[in-house]
């Protein structure tokens, strides 16, 4: 475990949420959060396994509809392509 110094702690303390590090090695910034919201976010309730076609379905009428498409019927009923 790395121990925070009084600087990065102050800088933490100002900065956004949640912040973040900088490895100036490799240039690959990392998010630092409280242990209990990353357990919270890494528990058994977290679910990274593919979308299924219906919540993939959901999600496109969902932006769909944010956008205002939601009363374009006329488009429900195109011929089909010969």
């Amino acid at each position: 475990m790395i121990e925070l110094t009084d600087y990065q702690i102050k800088a933490m303390d100002g900065g956004p949420n949640p912040s973040r590090a900088l490895n100036p090695r490799t240039r690959e910034t990392y998010v630092l959060l409280p242990l209990e919201e990353y357990q919270r976010l890494a528990g058994e309730a977290y679910d990274d396994t593919s979308w299924t076609r219906e919540e993939l379905h959901a999600q496109a009428w969902e932006a769909g509809r944010s956008i205002g498409w939601e009363d374009m019927d006329e488009y429900d009923d195109l011929p089909s392509p010969s």
